[in-house]
């Protein structure tokens, strides 16, 4: 069920995307055609007045067809509904909508946790738990005297702070320092120890010490006191998501060989929502709005194929007042559809493989 319920997540923002495609064109009186979920051969279909509305064998996306360009439609092609015939600024509307409505029903979504469960809150005090050892006798961990329940208040005398910040500073500290020796300012129960541990490299050659790290406080959901304190509860959350959104997208621009390996593909979406949703079902809204979020922004990128792509041609169109030839935007697109599915593919092999339950059926 949690399966199930991580991928209606995917597909409610799906068919919210195209959606705002289908609304942008429809209102303006643009002739729409065609509205699919998901690419490939059809499953299902409905073929209502104008719009033929499907559900397609690989759920990856989705897409608005318009007859501009379709051979079997009846209108005719100097119809100024058509969409080619349109002002630059329809269309601009029409291909930027889906990413509006990706961004708008984000916030909703986090307004939505807010009236209903409250946003979740970190409760943090400084120093990390430990709440396990790994229990090898070559664990530097173990070796340093380190217990499951101790508390790290410092390292090197340096005081670590709280939350998840402090993990980070913890992790580097450890990662940077192979072969050398840490003092570690623990607290157990009312004892306060100076443990010397020394990191041993790791497969990635980085320092590693055998403890699982976590946060000093625990995370409560607050809920709202007033009708309007939903609104501006989700708004702050919708800001702190679009910026560490857009600071991840930053990171891997700048320090892409290192980053790569953590861009997911719908697999591994769908792993991590199902885990969501088996341990708190709750916190299915912030993930939806966090993959709402990054769908509008990875829409909206200036690539072939995405809408980012579409109106990079609108743009040209405008600064040459013509259309780039139609051989050269083909081209282009098709570029885009082979790079763009063959990333798919491989996310997707990439992911699977990465499962727990793929993981241990090769370990049998």
């Amino acid at each position: 069920m949690s399966v199930l319920a991580a991928i209606a997540v995917l597909a409610v923002l799906i068919i919210v995307h195209e959606l705002g495609h289908f609304t942008a064109a429809r209102v303006q009186g643009i002739h729409v055609n065609r509205f699919s979920i998901g690419f490939g051969p059809i499953l299902w279909k409905y073929q209502g007045s104008e719009v033929e509305y499907g559900v397609r064998a690989f759920p990856l996306g989705g897409f608005v067809g318009f007859p501009d360009d379709d051979p079997d439609s009846e209108i005719p092609q100097d119809d100024p509904d058509l969409l080619k015939n349109r002002p630059l600024g329809d269309r601009a509307i029409v291909i930027s909508a889906g990413v509006i409505a990706n961004f708008i029903f984000a916030y909703f979504l986090l307004v939505t946790q807010s009236a209903v469960v409250g946003i979740p809150q970190p409760q943090f005090e400084p120093g990390i738990k430990v709440p396990e050892v790994i229990s090898e006798e070559s664990s530097p961990a173990q070796k340093a005297g380190l217990e499951a329940g101790d508390l790290i208040l410092a390292v090197n005398s340096e005081p670590l702070g709280e939350g998840q910040p402090a993990i980070q500073t913890l992790q580097t500290k450890i990662q940077n320092s192979v072969n050398e020796p840490l003092t570690l300012n623990v607290k157990r129960e009312e004892q306060t120890l100076n443990l010397s541990v020394i990191p041993q490299p790791g497969d990635d050659g980085k320092g590693k010490i055998g403890v699982l790290l976590s946060p000093n406080g625990e995370v409560v959901r607050k809920r709202p006191d007033n009708l309007i304190e939903p609104f501006s509860q989700g708004a702050q959350e919708y800001q702190r998501i679009f910026t560490l959104t857009f600071q991840g997208l930053g990171q891997l621009v700048s320090n892409f060989q290192e980053s790569a390996e953590q861009v997911a593909g719908p697999v591994a979406i769908v792993a991590v929502g199902a885990n969501i949703a088996s341990s708190d079902a709750s916190s299915l809204y912030q993930f939806a709005a966090l993959i709402s979020i990054n769908l509008g922004i990875i829409n909206i990128l200036p690539l072939p194929v995405l809408d980012g792509g579409q109106l990079v041609f609108l743009l040209l169109e405008g600064i040459r007042g013509k259309p780039l030839p139609t051989k050269i935007q083909d081209g282009i697109m098709q570029t885009g559809v082979v790079v763009l599915l063959g990333l798919a593919i491989f996310l997707v092999i990439r992911d699977t493989a990465n499962l727990a339950v793929v993981q241990d059926l090769f370990q049998q």
